[in-house]
């Protein structure tokens, strides 16, 4: 069959290199350029490091009763956990950091894995979306589009001690300055606190740094912008600025695809973007004893797919990741030189302050959950189990 072809499939990049025109253009991949005449190794190399996350079957069933396999219904997801492996890639790891096959790879990386699992254990497994899009509208088994994926990343994180991500989502296409250091400043232990004038006005040069070197306090932020850049198709006006995006070194990718058909997409030739595919149905992969992850099926070793931008849907969702405040500052000035004022017709808007006319913001803060005065729920799991039983809360 076609899916077993694709399945049992063990490709050479060499074997794939010609699938790429010859051209001086050059390819940008989340924010590194690539010369095809000089480093199609490197540039397939820089792709396959990339998580590649697929349809899965065999898996335990859905909330106990639901389906066992995401095949047909869940590809938006598997891009959502892509942009998001990306973002934990690179925050534990680095851009730069690349697989290679039968290597050995650090503890954080296996770990990382262990996040997406088949498992309703994993923090953001097809499990947790699946049943944390309840919440958002969508019935188990049902198409999500790229801002209800965002949002249940945006949700899922709160549980996630671990990387400590601070989700933002853009609301009616713009971007909030003073709202995204609120939240990334916020104290761990107290997220609805407002923090102090220093967290926010504090210089570089000022900061406290742990032994490691980065900036104690900010907590690493995701900035996911969904978007709508047309009625039925891309409207060609914002081509240029969207392009743009995958070269700041801050590109997670971005989210979309063609009706009920999503793909991640990681950058672009000229005007063909370049994406990762997630319609394979693959085997469900656990984890071994000892904690590590048979990986192979997690990294795509062939060309990746290419599609003209004009044929993507117009519904988007642009992914951003900045370790740190400066990292952030520097998105914000990129964005101000290279996409707003080069634009007449704007992709998103980038402000300093909270648009008054909007409710107050609040940096968002796990749920709290009450059981009848009985214990706090710490996870989404236990969290699902009881929902029928009790009353949840949520702030």
């Amino acid at each position: 069959s076609v899916l077993s072809r694709y399945e049992n499939q063990i490709t050479i990049l060499s074997d794939y290199l010609e699938e790429f025109p010859e051209t001086d253009e050059p390819v940008w991949i989340l924010g590194r350029q690539h010369h095809l005449n000089t480093d199609k190794s490197k540039l397939l190399l820089d792709v396959s490091a990339r998580l590649w996350f697929t349809y899965r079957r065999k898996f335990s069933p859905i909330g106990g009763t639901g389906p066992s396999s995401d095949a047909g219904w869940g590809c938006m997801l598997r891009c959502g956990q892509m942009m998001l492996a990306q973002a934990l890639i690179c925050r534990h790891l680095g851009r730069d950091w690349q697989w290679e096959k039968h290597k050995e790879q650090p503890e954080e990386y296996h770990r990382i894995l262990r996040c997406f699992l088949d498992r309703k254990d994993c923090c953001y497994s097809i499990h947790q979306m699946a049943q944390m899009g309840v919440g958002e509208g969508k019935s188990i088994g049902e198409w999500f589009g790229p801002n209800t994926v965002a949002q249940v990343l945006k949700k899922l994180a709160l549980f996630d001690e671990w990387n400590s991500l601070a989700v933002y989502v853009s609301m009616d296409n713009t971007v909030v300055i003073e709202d995204i250091k609120k939240m990334c400043w916020s104290p761990p232990q107290s997220s609805s606190a407002a923090p102090s004038s220093a967290h926010l006005h504090r210089s570089a040069l000022g900061r406290n740094k742990n032994t490691a070197g980065l900036c104690t306090g900010w907590k690493p932020l995701l900035l996911m912008i969904p978007l709508r850049l047309g009625i039925n198709h891309i409207n060609p006006v914002y081509i240029d600025a969207f392009k743009e995006c995958f070269k700041m070194p801050q590109s997670l990718g971005a989210l979309g695809g063609k009706p009920n058909n999503a793909y991640y997409f990681i950058g672009f030739l000229g005007n063909e973007l370049i994406y990762l595919d997630p319609h394979t149905t693959q085997s469900f992969v656990d984890s071994e004893e000892n904690g590590t992850v048979d990986d192979q099926s997690f990294h795509c070793q062939q060309a990746p797919h290419r599609m003209k931008i004009m044929n993507l849907d117009p519904s988007v969702a642009l992914g951003f990741f900045c370790k740190e405040e400066c990292d952030f500052d520097n998105w914000c000035s990129l964005v101000q030189k290279e996409i707003l004022k080069q634009q007449s017709l704007r992709m998103f808007e980038l402000v300093q302050k909270h648009p008054p006319h909007w409710p107050p913001f609040i940096p968002p803060a796990k749920p709290e959950v009450t059981t009848t005065g009985a214990e706090l729920i710490e996870s989404t799991d236990k969290l699902f189990e009881l929902e029928e039983e009790f009353e949840i809360l949520s702030v």
